[in-house]
């Protein structure tokens, strides 16, 4: 039976809500579009420190083109409670020697869990090191990344580094299509690519068969 991490989520958030102290919450983001329906949602409950950490994405300009718009939409979202954020440091290399001979792998296979694993577990450490309630990320809003396998990562990870994952699946109730709309309402650079060399490449193919 399929767990509704939506469900879990909305239970945790409401159980949460209770206590005197607001929860702070590490929240891994991939870009600024699929982060901005996840920060206007969460940040009714939570602090939170959006972490930049993308070493996939590729080329350079691209990263830091990507990198702007999620400081830019931050800076511009009005909120309830206190939304920051943490800028890593870009690490492509570090990426490329992670899925070193998963190159030809498909969009969505093997090489994408690597990639979520890479940039979940960089989210565990810092939210680790600064005491944080939760680590969590908004890749669930996508319709094109798999809620459940992301999850599962963030719960093995949970167990080795003893601080709480936030499950989620951020696509659900429409959160998807509010992160179109909010992206529409601020102006977002919105990329035709996952981010990663090999995703683009997949595009180019597409566009080359049609």
């Amino acid at each position: 039976m399929a767990i509704n991490y939506d469900k879990l989520l909305i239970e945790l958030l409401e159980k949460d809500s209770n206590k005197e102290k607001v929860p702070r919450v590490m929240l891994h983001s991939c870009c600024a579009p699929c982060s901005s329906y996840v920060i206007e949602y969460l940040s009714q409950y939570c602090d939170l420190t959006i972490l930049y950490y993308n070493p996939n994405i590729f080329p350079r300009d691209e990263y830091e083109k990507r990198k702007d718009e999620q400081r830019r939409f931050i800076d511009k979202i009005s909120t309830c409670h206190m939304v920051d954020m943490i800028d890593c440091d870009y690490e492509n290399e570090k990426y490329e020697n992670a899925i070193k001979g998963l190159e030809l792998e498909p969009e969505r296979g093997n090489r994408c869990r690597v990639c979520f694993k890479l940039r979940l577990e960089k989210t565990a450490q810092i939210a680790k090191k600064y005491q944080y309630d939760y680590f969590g990320t908004t890749l669930t809003v996508s319709p094109y990344k798999n809620a459940t396998l992301i999850n599962e990562i963030g719960l093995s990870l949970q167990d080795e580094y003893k601080i709480n994952f936030l499950v989620s699946d951020f696509k659900k109730r429409d959160g998807y299509k509010k992160s179109i709309e909010l992206s529409r309402k601020y102006d977002l650079y919105r990329q035709n690519y996952c981010g990663c060399k090999y995703s683009k490449r997949e595009i180019s193919k597409g566009e080359d068969n049609e």
